[in-house]
């Protein structure tokens, strides 16, 4: 047994009985390090990772290996979701030395922290042109024995590397005193659009091919983008990329929720593990459609189709969360593996014979529908997949649709108690702040849409598990992950980011001030503790934390969006709601720094393009006061809004200048639409109401 047997990550864990002496990442193992004058290996990956469990077993399991790596390296294990400030240092590392990256990240070190080597998977045998991992170790043990010099050399060439590479997406200067809605234009969107249009996959949805991420971000600039311009092609291929990815295995067509990503250009074939933040991320874009497709479903079909599509969608996402991902508490677990009994997708796939066994005579249908085959989809199984929609399916087969989807509900049922009969995959059951910040955002959208309390009270209790369970002690600071009654490391930018935006999101389907005296709490200590003067812009890691080399930024939209373009959007909601000119300044100063970069590379600033959408067409300030001030606040919400700022009390309130001197309505409340604290005549009726914002 090694160090890593007094952690809580569970990937940390997996690793506690390697004949490898693995440290944690903390002081004990750079203090030998420095004492031995010992290269560090920092081995990097996280409890789902399907190639880090091979890596494990193929390596780091070894005895011989094991051994020679206890005598020449420290060796620390660090779970990338626990310390993704660490992850992200060594990982461009990584990828300045080999040009891509990917997990398990192997990175070797000075006593000092300072990488000289790093690449990902390594073979016990050489293969592909790639060394065995022991003919690497040896290399590099000789390296720093006999030319010491050489790594010291390479290590500072690389982090000098990494230091200049942060400025490559930023202006070398800003211009001051710029006001909201200044310094953007509609062509700027347009120039964003045309970019992102380039990878369009117009045949299978999404963006590029192999292998195809949800890109939830870009799909939500188009939704709003479309909003505003009226362009056609943005909604028909954001809605497109939603139906495919619905239809395809990367969606769990049993038991709901999404797997991380496909690893075909069609989305058939998943990478089978399921991350928190994926389904987070997609619910709240399922949610945005679906309010689109709810105002034009009385009217129109294929939309009436999409509405009952993306609703069922994210009804069974949810209940997937509630099912799986759910903590007794109201926390939310990190992610489910992709591997069972040592097989990658083992637990999800299927031959066709269980199915005819479990369905008897409506096999056939069941099988037809979800493209089931005697000989498989992949590796002589079957993922399950919609090739056609109900409704097409139904249509071909002369069946009515509802009892179609009856049918299919009573196969599925009976398939998932089959399924649970499996041993399950292994359950990272670690709790992180900023991932329960975006699922708790999730429910508030999902509530937004369709209207149901249950969601509505399960973000607010997961509201209140995060304040309470990751507040450090006799401080306003918090940490960044929980597990088992302890929770521990500093929490990062994206922590402070996430759990802003789900205050300010909760704020507007509560009304409940202390939300957003929580979210300006909370947004204070990131100005104090995270900002960069220099730029505007955050660092990922606080003035306080000093266990990492060098303190990054975090500003590429990526897997989950990053901090600071989720700051660039808590400082316009903020500005907004609580009469924050300054920190709307930020937000655009903010913007005007990776301006360039959005325009370029849109795929990699999606969010950040939806915050420089929400200055050329800026917020609607809206104030809800009097009778039904609530209800009335509720329907607003309800329809695709994606520039609504939105406030309301049931009586005049001077607590937030959105509703200061607010007269209230006799008998119904006044609806109140302004523009920089400039409002308009208010209006008692939604009809009204709606002709004004538009």
């Amino acid at each position: 047994m090694n160090h890593l047997h007094r952690e809580r990550s569970p990937y940390l864990l997996q690793h506690a009985h390697n004949p490898v002496d693995w440290y944690a990442w903390k002081p004990e193992a750079f203090e030998r390090a420095r004492a031995e004058q010992k290269p560090i290996l920092v081995s990097i990956g996280y409890s789902t990772c399907h190639w880090c469990h091979v890596m494990e077993r193929e390596s780091f399991e070894n005895e011989d290996i094991a051994a020679y790596m206890n005598e020449h390296f420290i060796n620390i294990k660090v779970d990338r979701e626990e310390r993704p400030d660490v992850d992200a240092i060594y990982m461009e590392a990584c990828q300045i030395m080999t040009g891509g990256g990917g997990w398990p990240l192997n990175c070797f070190l000075t006593p000092e922290g300072k990488p000289f080597y790093a690449g990902t998977y390594f073979p016990p045998r050489p293969a592909h042109n790639r060394p065995s991992w022991i003919q690497l170790l040896r290399y590099l043990a000789d390296v720093w024995k006999n030319e010491p010099q050489k790594a010291l050399d390479q290590a500072e060439k690389l982090v000098r590397h990494i230091e200049h590479n942060e400025g490559v997406f930023l202006r070398k200067e800003t211009e001051p005193g710029l006001s909201p809605g200044a310094g953007f234009l509609p062509t700027d969107m347009d120039a964003v659009f045309s970019r992102l249009q380039r990878d369009f996959d117009h045949r299978e949805g999404g963006f590029g091919g192999a292998p195809k991420f949800p890109a939830t971000m870009a799909i939500r600039f188009l939704l709003a983008y479309h909003y505003f311009s009226g362009q056609s092609e943005a909604l028909d291929h954001a809605l497109f990329s939603l139906d495919r990815m619905i239809g395809g295995g990367i969606y769990d067509q049993l038991g709901g929720g999404f797997a991380r990503y496909a690893t075909d250009r069609a989305w058939l074939i998943p990478h089978f593990e399921k991350m928190l933040y994926d389904n987070a991320l997609l619910v709240s874009a399922l949610s945005d459609a679906c309010m689109l497709a709810q105002e034009n479903a009385t009217r129109d079909a294929e939309w009436a189709r999409r509405e009952r599509l993306y609703s069922e969608t994210i009804r069974e996402t949810l209940q997937f969360i509630e099912r799986e991902m759910t903590h007794p508490d109201g926390g939310f677990y990190s992610a489910l593996d992709a591997d069972s009994e040592g097989v990658e997708g083992k637990f999800y796939v299927w031959d066709q014979s269980e199915i005819e066994a479990a369905l008897g005579d409506d096999a056939p249908l069941f099988c037809a529908f979800y493209g089931v085959s005697a000989e498989g989809n992949w590796e002589e199984k079957n993922i399950l997949w919609r090739p056609e929609s109900f409704e097409t399916f139904a249509a071909r087969k002369h069946l009515d649709v509802d009892d179609l989807k009856k049918r299919l509900a009573e196969g599925r049922e009976k398939l998932l108690a089959l399924r649970a009969t499996r041993i399950r995959p292994g359950l990272d059951d670690k709790i992180l702040l900023g991932w329960n910040a975006l699922m708790c955002s999730a429910y508030v959208a999902a509530y937004r849409a369709l209207q149901e309390e249950s969601w509505r009270q399960t973000a607010i209790r997961s509201m209140d598990f995060m304040l309470e369970k990751f507040r450090q002690d006799s401080s306003d600071a918090l940490l960044h992950t929980w597990k088992d009654g302890h929770a521990q490391y500093d929490a990062f930018l994206e922590d402070y980011a996430f759990l802003i935006a789900a205050l300010v999101d909760l704020y507007e389907i509560t009304f409940d001030l202390n939300y957003l005296r929580q979210a300006e709490k909370y947004t204070g200590l990131v100005l104090s503790y995270f900002s960069d003067p220099a730029t505007g812009l955050f660092y990922f890691t606080g003035s306080n934390q000093t266990d990492v080399v060098m303190r990054k930024k975090d500003l590429q939209d990526n897997a989950t969006p990053s901090g600071n373009s989720t700051m660039a959007h808590n400082l316009q909601r903020l500005g907004i709601l609580l009469g924050r000119t300054d920190w709307r300044e930020m937000a655009l100063q903010m913007l005007k720094q990776v301006e360039d970069a959005v325009k370029t590379y849109p795929r990699s600033f999606e969010r950040w393009a939806l915050a420089m959408l929400m200055e050329v067409y800026p917020y609607h300030e809206i104030a809800v006061v009097g009778k039904g001030a609530m209800e009335t606040a509720a329907r607003i919400q309800s329809r695709f809004l994606p520039n609504g700022i939105i406030a309301a009390t049931m009586q005049g309130s001077d607590e937030l200048p959105l509703l200061a001197e607010k007269v209230a309505g006799n008998d119904t409340a006044l609806i109140y639409v302004c523009r920089d604290f400039t409002c308009q005549r208010p209006v008692a009726t939604l009809a009204e109401f709606w002709e004004l914002v538009r």
